[in-house]
């Protein structure tokens, strides 16, 4: 039994090369919905189909569990799933409370970089809300570096003045954390350098979730049933031409430098 992975396009990928240090010995399918990335800017009821859609298809493959690689759709969807399946399916949300935790005695700030819609959910300010009792957490949507993400665009001589423009109005001297709340944020981490000093830490919460899906299968005693094979999907469509897979292998890679 495999297990899948989803996101809205390749930034899931982030999550996925976090699950390969901690499960080396699984295989696994991921399913990018490229055909409707991103989802940050649309309406959520269209993004919920969108999502139901997918885990139908990934549901059909065979998977013992599903990792829902997208802080967008975990924010959305992710209860409703767990309703509709019986294998472990289990989101992503901004590390938020681990920042709030590293932040509050440094009397620094902490600031949340994420999509729109993932700002906008009950779900996102309910998490702010329960644990940032001094008022340190701020927001930030930045919707072009999903569109950077999935033109394959990673040089910082574009990456960079798009997050210097969009950090503007903010004096980046009061942060002590940057919280990377969506999946396609990670490739970016080193452009996100170039513009926060050294002692600020940017974290995501992609090592969390894979540690707790390497604990729910241990628990589960479904652990070391592969040989870390990947089938990767584009909504429903299995690739398999060489160039596009290539790309997927060259992502890896460069996440090993971040």
């Amino acid at each position: 039994m495999r297990i899948g992975f989803f996101d809205s396009g390749i930034g899931g990928m982030t999550v996925l090369h976090q699950a390969l240090r901690f499960l080396p010995n699984e295989d696994y399918i991921f399913y990018a919905d490229t055909l409707h990335v991103p989802y940050g800017e649309k309406p959520k009821e269209e993004v919920r189909q969108y999502i139901f859609n997918a885990a139908d298809f990934i549901a059909n493959q065979g998977v013992k569990a599903l990792v829902i690689a997208c802080n967008t759709a975990t924010s959305i969807a992710v209860e409703d799933l767990r309703k509709k399946y019986d294998f472990p399916i289990l989101g992503i949300e901004p590390a938020v409370k681990p920042a709030v935790q590293k932040c509050e005695g440094k009397r620094k700030k902490v600031l949340v970089l994420a999509t729109n819609l993932t700002l906008r959910e009950e779900k996102f300010h309910n998490l702010v809300k329960s644990i940032d009792n001094h008022d340190i957490v701020e927001s930030l949507p930045l919707p072009g570096l999903v569109q950077f993400a999935e033109n394959f665009e990673f040089s910082e001589e574009r990456v960079v003045p798009y997050l210097r423009d969009q950090l503007s109005s903010f004096d980046l001297k009061q942060y002590g954390t940057v919280v990377l709340g969506c999946t396609h944020f990670p490739y970016f981490k080193n452009s996100l350098r170039k513009l926060f000093a050294e002692d600020v830490d940017i974290i995501s919460g992609s090592i969390g979730t894979a540690k707790n899906l390497r604990r729910i299968l241990e628990a589960k005693n479904q652990i070391n049933e592969g040989i870390g094979e990947i089938s990767f999907f584009k909504s429903g469509f299995k690739v398999e031409d060489k160039d596009t897979l290539s790309n997927y292998k060259k992502l890896f890679a460069m996440l090993d430098q971040v």
